[in-house]
This record gives structure tokens, C-alpha cells and sequence, in this order.
């Protein structure tokens, strides 16, 4: 047999790596809601900077923005695009709904651990995914968190400061300090046990960290932690203050008491609420991308 047979049947012989897909235009900017492949009950959505080129092996920073208690993820990601944009900054943001895991359920996230879920886990794998379709410097990246997003960003640290450019925690209504006289979420001396690997206060050092709080936010009825609170409830719960103005600080004397510097900024005239904030978190992202 010859001719375009023999090369017909050459061709099948030898095996051929699929072609990497090309990003297209129409894959840039504000991204479709994704679920997770890991737990679709979750889900995520980013954006790519316009100019964003797939081509010729450059990488681009990521910066996670993790929603509080209200779920607006995608006004996160319209927030933060000018700055995606100005800094060549991907976006990622993800979604953890209310009642994923049972009726009720609005705060399980908030504590990276509940239920036989590890959020902390399913956001890297977002992270992940993600860096398989663009090119993504996922190694390391910051992270925002605001309200309930305060509390996962900072609990986020003490699991994971290895993969921290920078992370600003916003006006967390919990707090878990470093403390070995109390267990998680309160303190850390069962963190071992439930993360699979001890405190890391040298690598928390090396992150750079703000903290963001309005002057005003001190109203206490959402705060307080109340006996029978079926998610939050433990001994010590409201130890570290009454209002989130008292509890951020307790949590920046703890940081900086292992000696992990803290950057505070507070908001005169501003309670529960981060969007005259967000200049000054973009402002200290901005300067962890310049480390």
C-alpha cells in the first residue's frame, strides 16, 4: 500500500498532543458564573483583564475577593475592575449560597471548616480550574475579604500563608485569635487537628496584612454571639469585644503579638459598610504587587 494511504495510516500511528486552547476575545472580561468542579454546590466568577494574552508565556497576578453574608460576588468583581484592569490583575470571586449544606445554613463558610466541607480547600481548587484555562499566577495571590469575608480571609491566613501576596480583612463580626488556651474558632490549640498541620507564624510574617473598620461600625446585634447559636456558640465567643471595631483590634494585637505586622486603616463617619474602603484596599494591593 502507498501513496496517501500508507500516509493516512502513518498519521494514526502517531499519537498527537491536543492543540492548547486558544483564548479568544470573547473569554476576556466578566466571566459567566462557573460551578465548582470539586462541589458544584458552589461556584465562582472572575475576570480577565481585556488586553489579556494568552500567548508567549506571560503570567498574570490573581487577586480573590470572598463576599460577606449579602453573597454579591458580582459586584465585587465590578468594584474591583478598574484595577484588574489598570494592574493587569485577574479577578476571582467566588459564591458559597446560603443553605448549601442544610436549611439555614448562612455561616459555614465563614469558618473554613463545617460539616465535612473544607471551604478553604474548595477555593483553591476554584484557583486551580481556573489557572488551567488562563495563565495565572496562582501560586501566590491576595485576597479581600469584607464582614463574612473577614472572617474567612483571616482564618484563610492562618491555613494557607504560603499562598498569600497580601491579604485585607474587613470588619469580621468573629475574630479567632491566636491563642492556645482556646479551641477553633475562638483560638487555635486544636488547629492541628482539624487543618491537618500546625500554625505557621513565620510564614503569616512574611504576608502583608491590612485591616479595614469603619469608626462607627459598633452596633452589637448582630455581633454578640448568643448561647444556642447553632454555628458560632462557644465558650469564649464574644471574649475579644462587643462591636467589630473592638474585636479587629483584639485581632491585630494578636497578629502583631506573633510578630505579624498589621497596616490599620479606619473610616471616620462610616459603619457597616466597605465601598468608600475599597480605594484603600485596591491602593494596599497595588503596593503588595510592587514586593
Amino acid at each position: 500500500m502507498g501513496g496517501l494511504s500508507s500516509f493516512l495510516e502513518e498519521k494514526k500511528s502517531v499519537p498527537q498532543e491536543p492543540a492548547a486552547p486558544r483564548v479568544t476575545m470573547f473569554e476576556t472580561g466578566a466571566s459567566s458564573v462557573t460551578a465548582s468542579r470539586r462541589d458544584p454546590r458552589f461556584s465562582f466568577c472572575t475576570y480577565v483583564p481585556k488586553s489579556y494574552v494568552h500567548e508567549g508565556g506571560r503570567t498574570y497576578p490573581l487577586a480573590v475577593i470572598v463576599h460577606g453574608s449579602e453573597r454579591s460576588m458580582e459586584n465585587y468583581r465590578t468594584q474591583f475592575t478598574d484595577f484588574a484592569e489598570q494592574h493587569q490583575v485577574m479577578l476571582l470571586c467566588p459564591l458559597f449560597p446560603i443553605n448549601a449544606l442544610y436549611q439555614g445554613d448562612q455561616h459555614s463558610y465563614k469558618l473554613l471548616r463545617g460539616h465535612g466541607v473544607n471551604y478553604d480547600e474548595i477555593l483553591l481548587d476554584m484557583i486551580a480550574e481556573f489557572g488551567e484555562r488562563y495563565n495565572v499566577d496562582a501560586a501566590r495571590f491576595l485576597l479581600y475579604g469584607f464582614s463574612g469575608g473577614g472572617q474567612f480571609s483571616h482564618r484563610f491566613l492562618y491555613a494557607h500563608p504560603e499562598r498569600l501576596a497580601g491579604v485585607s480583612i474587613g470588619a469580621p463580626g468573629t475574630v479567632t485569635l491566636l491563642d492556645d488556651a482556646a479551641d477553633y474558632w475562638v483560638g487555635t490549640r486544636n488547629f492541628t487537628s482539624l487543618f491537618g498541620h500546625g500554625l505557621d507564624t513565620a510564614a503569616m510574617s512574611r504576608v502583608p496584612v491590612q485591616v479595614v473598620i469603619g469608626e462607627d461600625d459598633v452596633l452589637t446585634r448582630w455581633v454578640i454571639v448568643r448561647e444556642g447559636d447553632r454555628q458560632f456558640w462557644m465558650e469564649g465567643a464574644n471574649d475579644a469585644g462587643d462591636t467589630r471595631v473592638q474585636r479587629i483590634e483584639a485581632l491585630q494585637r494578636s497578629l502583631e503579638a506573633h510578630g505579624i505586622a498589621v497596616e490599620h486603616r479606619s473610616f471616620a463617619g462610616i459603619a457597616h459598610d466597605d465601598v468608600t474602603m475599597l480605594e484603600a484596599v485596591k491602593d494596599f494591593f497595588a503596593r503588595c504587587l510592587r514586593k
